[in-house]
């Protein structure tokens, strides 16, 4: 069977390869007679798979042993709450607004820090731009920075992480890196805190990551719920509650096959990051090159992950959605917020679907000149 080329931007496409094995082992897990679905998350079989799962992930995006890895529920969402009832200290918190997720990220942040100062903004721009750094209006004393390191639905992504400590910042820099995890590497010199949901580029809706340096555990709020309190989750290798036992399952088997893919000598996340630059490259290059579609994004900040654009000539939407969908290209309408297009092209996207994706494109552009 041939499967469409999925571009949806979350819940998103699985590899093939770890569904048909998901799908393999669904009644009995490696002869253990239970669906993974079945069993006790503190069983032998269960702790199996989650110590793999952690180990992998520690390894495919180089964590350092001062870093706790928690597997997590409620999404990035619920960690825009989690995140200042655990690192606030009831103080102040910085943020930069980058798009439609760092502000929804500091609008909840305000429900439970002192203070939240807006730093750096590029709501002028339309959130089409970053800002620079340099500009940012840094808070002494703050209890940590957000940052969104890429906007999911603006199409925005920060290249390098900002060096706070050389921006004479000593607050650490949490971010939220749901739309980009395991898509390229990331320099944990300086982060405190990364957080994210799985539905993107790792697995099914309902498991979130939350990678966190050792010594910012233990600050939670008296206010916030044991089940999300990091020391808690940590001291309890994620099993204080039953964890999202399916999510960790399928992660782990995404983890695997990230393990197995190659670029010449590179392997895994190093891998996977110059797959993904020769599709980004592919796809704006045939929007910079057309006529009829355009993208807003300033080119230095460009998301690998999710590429929006529209059509000069938007009563033509409807009819390039239905072509779209004729040739097995699925889930490219914009968000409903910005409307247009957005082509999201997660590691489980091939060269081969974007390069479909531009032919279609090329195709109507043609047609309808």
């Amino acid at each position: 069977m041939t499967r469409p080329y999925n571009f949806s931007a979350g819940p998103a496409a699985i590899p093939a390869e770890v569904l048909e094995q998901a799908a393999a082992e669904m009644l009995d897990w490696h002869g253990s007679g239970m669906g993974v679905m079945e069993m006790s998350h503190r069983g032998k079989e269960f702790l199996s798979i989650y110590e793999k799962a952690e180990a992998d992930l520690r390894e495919l995006l180089a964590v350092p042993a001062n870093f706790k890895i928690l597997f997590m529920q409620g999404g990035g969402l619920a960690e825009n709450a989690i995140v200042p009832l655990n690192l606030s200290r009831a103080g102040v918190v910085d943020f930069v607004l980058t798009g439609s997720w760092s502000q929804k990220s500091q609008k909840e942040a305000r429900k439970y820090a002192a203070e939240v100062n807006v730093v750096g903004s590029a709501e002028d721009t339309g959130f089409t731009t970053l800002p620079d750094p340099a500009t940012w209006t840094l808070s002494r004393g703050a209890s940590y920075l957000h940052i969104c390191s890429n906007e999911t639905i603006n199409g925005i992504e920060f290249h390098q992480l900002p060096d706070l400590k050389a921006l004479g910042s000593d607050a650490p820099l949490v971010i939220d890196f749901s739309s980009h995890v395991a898509s390229r590497s990331v320099d944990w010199t300086r982060v405190g805190l990364a957080f994210g949901g799985a539905q993107k580029n790792l697995g099914p809706a309902g498991l979130t990551l939350v990678v966190v340096r050792e010594d910012l555990l233990g600050h939670a709020l008296p206010a916030c719920p044991s089940a999300f309190d990091y020391r808690v989750v940590a001291d309890n290798q994620s099993m204080y509650n039953t964890p999202p036992t399916w999510g960790i399952y399928i992660a782990g088997l995404t983890f695997q096959w990230l393990q197995r893919q190659t670029e010449g000598s590179l392997t895994g996340v190093a891998a996977m990051e110059q797959r993904n630059i020769a599709k980004a490259d592919l796809l704006y290059n045939a929007i910079d090159s057309s006529q009829l579609y355009v993208n807003k994004v300033a080119a230095n900040c460009r998301s690998r992950m999710n590429i929006p654009f529209f059509l000069r000539d938007e009563s033509r939407n409807d009819a390039f959605l239905a072509g779209a969908k004729e040739r097995g290209l699925l889930q490219l309408k914009g968000h409903k917020s910005v409307g247009g297009m957005r082509a999201s092209v997660y590691n489980a996207i091939p060269l081969a679907g974007v390069q479909a994706l531009v032919d279609y494109m090329r195709e109507f552009e043609q047609k309808h000149a």
